[in-house]
């Protein structure tokens, strides 16, 4: 594996992306971030460990969460 491409794990920092959060995350930084990478996947990491692991999904898998999130799948984890 070249140590350009991209793997589950790396290095948040290596992601050669843009990251971005949502405008609702707050000035503490309970945030994920996102990155779409070259390939169509999505990168993720946590904004408190900015220099963390990064954890690579592909698209389709983004596209089910965010779905599943839209249907409020997951409400009940908010309490």
């Amino acid at each position: 594996m070249s140590e350009f491409e991209p793997y589950n794990g790396m290095p948040a920092t290596k992601v050669a992306a843009a990251w971005r959060k949502s405008s609702y995350s707050n000035s503490q930084g309970n945030c994920v971030e996102f990155a779409g990478m070259a390939d169509g996947s999505v990168a993720v990491r946590n904004s408190r460990d900015p220099h963390g692991p990064a954890l690579l999904y592909t698209r389709a898998e983004i596209e089910a969460m965010i779905s599943g999130i839209k249907d409020g799948e997951f409400d009940d984890l908010l309490g």
